[in-house]
């Protein structure tokens, strides 16, 4: 019986053929919203994850300053760190792989008649530890350069292919507005982080070569510290803020003059708000569901009044009521799910092109496209049974009369 109402629904919707298709559209628009929409979504919260993950593994920042909502960033009226601290912490914090004080400063890099603004940063050799930086050829820095200040350098990739192309830079001199600089080490790239921004686009030098011929002093604008392992960053974190309270000689109950930032708790913050947003904007998408369920609806109201005759006959020969109701039910719900199928093939369609535009992750959510095919199908349920409970429901003798 189910197949026979399956076989009519078909010739049905064939003989209706342009008013289905303009029926299926609202379910198919509606359900290719959600799913594109849930793919972008979680597309955007990978590719953040990924992000902040480039910056470095199982990392805490350091900034002078107190607390402030955003991303880290240094406080220009606060206290700097010093070599103290740096010293201070490679000794006493716990379950550490590296500390690497950090003084960055915008500056104009000129080789032969090339010129390329980038960031210049004075570190140690921890902070290749510390954002697991590979070299792809060259040295890190000699014990000497960085003791003496020696006017060396480390390149990231975007820096070399806009003043060197394709050429090897090792060995080369680069002038930094007005002192020249041997280029040591050049490092492997990679890519943009969080906010777009490009991490290849940078020159590393020793921490005191940086402070007496670019900042002219002794402070030190930040410190990147990474832990041993996921499970030691709290550790880590509570030695960090009990040795930098310690030297910076804060009392109990007085409030840090520094904050100490956990990646993670990064990742968790623009996770969540990315997650809300693909709520939000799934929900939006599945209104339109709401209204393609209610075209199934005037549709099929529509059709039980042209074919009262018909529904008449079956009725009178001895049709049932529920073999009535079943056969527009069944209608009403290949309707739905015509519009499922394609409404998943428009979706997913449309969330790989977006990731693909944009250069995010692809990621395919089985369960969402499984949901979404199910709602569809109860849209069909639903909103096709008040129609159907109708055409049950006529009297056949006054069906037979209708015009």
């Amino acid at each position: 019986m189910i197949w026979n109402a399956f076989l009519l629904a078909l010739r049905e919707i064939r003989r209706s053929a342009m008013r289905s298709a303009l029926t299926v559209l609202g379910i198919v628009i509606g359900i290719a919203s959600v799913i594109a929409m849930i793919m972008l979504g979680d597309s955007t919260t990978a590719y953040v994850t990924q992000s902040i993950s480039k910056l470095g593994t199982n990392m805490l920042i350091v900034i002078p300053g107190q607390q402030k909502q955003g991303p880290p960033s240094t406080d220009s009226a606060a206290r700097r760190f010093v070599q103290g601290d740096i010293d201070a912490l490679k000794e006493g914090a716990i379950n550490i792989r590296g500390v690497a004080p950090i003084s960055s400063s915008q500056m104009q890099a000129v080789y032969a008649n090339k010129n390329y603004s980038t960031t210049v940063e004075g570190s140690d050799n921890d902070y290749f530890v510390v954002k697991d930086w590979v070299f792809a050829s060259g040295r890190n820095f000699l014990p000497s350069e960085l003791k003496s200040g020696k006017t060396v350098c480390i390149i990231g990739e975007t820096v070399r292919k806009e003043l060197f192309g394709a050429l090897n830079p090792v060995g080369e001199l680069i002038r930094l507005e007005n002192f020249s600089c041997e280029i040591i080490g050049l490092l492997e790239s990679k890519g943009a982080a969080m906010f777009g921004m490009d991490q290849d686009a940078i020159i590393v030098t020793p921490i005191r070569m940086f402070q007496r011929r670019i900042s002219g002093n002794q402070e030190i604008g930040r410190i990147v510290i990474s832990a041993n392992n996921s499970s030691s960053i709290e550790s880590v974190k509570a030695s960090v803020i009990s040795i930098l309270q310690e030297r910076r000689k804060i009392g109990l109950g007085e409030e840090d003059d520094f904050n100490v930032h956990d990646m993670r708790e990064m990742v968790q913050t623009l996770s969540s708000t990315t997650q809300i947003l693909t709520i939000l904007l799934g929900a939006v998408a599945a209104i339109s569901l709401l209204v393609g369920g209610i075209g199934i609806m005037n549709i099929m109201l529509v059709s039980v009044t042209e074919r009262t005759r018909e529904i008449g006959i079956r009725l009178a020969i001895g049709a049932l009521e529920r073999e009535v109701l079943l056969q527009f039910l069944v209608e009403s719900i290949v309707l739905a799910s015509i519009g499922g199928v394609l409404g998943i093939i428009v979706g997913v369609s449309a969330g790989v092109g977006i990731a693909l535009y944009f250069d995010l992750p692809l990621i395919f959510n089985t369960p969402i496209v499984l949901v979404a095919f199910f709602f569809s199908t109860v849209v069909g349920v639903v909103f096709g049974y008040f129609p159907a409970r109708k055409a049950a429901r006529l009297n056949p003798i006054d069906a037979l009369r209708h015009e």
